[in-house]
């Protein structure tokens, strides 16, 4: 029995971050309107067969024990480098309050997910939140 309602059966799925607090910190981060865009190595969808966002579709993000947590809509999708990323698109990601920052946790996170390097292409998505799936519908 899926958890989702009908008009979402068959969508993308998918976890924020690399772990269960992470997870649920960026989860929170969308639901406060923080977090409108994310990003992901270009590797991890080329090479372990990722979907990539497309531009209109809706995805559910999962929370880290697989259950949906949110509908999301992508409203952008760009390929950059990771040394190419503006302050405009790290502040989006809602996790930090500088470019720096977002560049400081963000190589951490790719270097313990693969490896890092300053001109490594991200998949740079913005999306708009469509619905809170452990909210009552309405």
């Amino acid at each position: 029995m899926s958890l989702l309602p009908p008009e979402f059966a068959g969508a993308e799925t998918f976890t924020f971050g690399d772990g269960p607090e992470l997870c649920a910190d960026l989860l929170a981060r969308v639901r406060q309107g923080r977090k409108t865009a994310t990003c992901g190595a270009l590797r991890d969808f080329t090479e372990a067969g990722e979907a990539l966002p497309v531009v209109g579709r809706r995805d559910v993000a999962l929370n880290w024990d697989g259950t949906p947590a949110l509908v999301i809509e992508t409203t952008e999708v760009t390929i950059r480098r990771f040394c190419d990323v503006d302050a405009d698109f790290a502040l989006s990601e809602g996790e930090d309050d500088t470019l720096e920052g977002w560049q400081a946790g963000h190589r951490a996170y790719f270097a313990r997910n693969g490896g890092w390097a300053s001109d490594m292409e991200l998949v740079c998505e913005r999306f708009v939140l469509i619905r809170d799936l452990q909210q009552a519908a309405p």
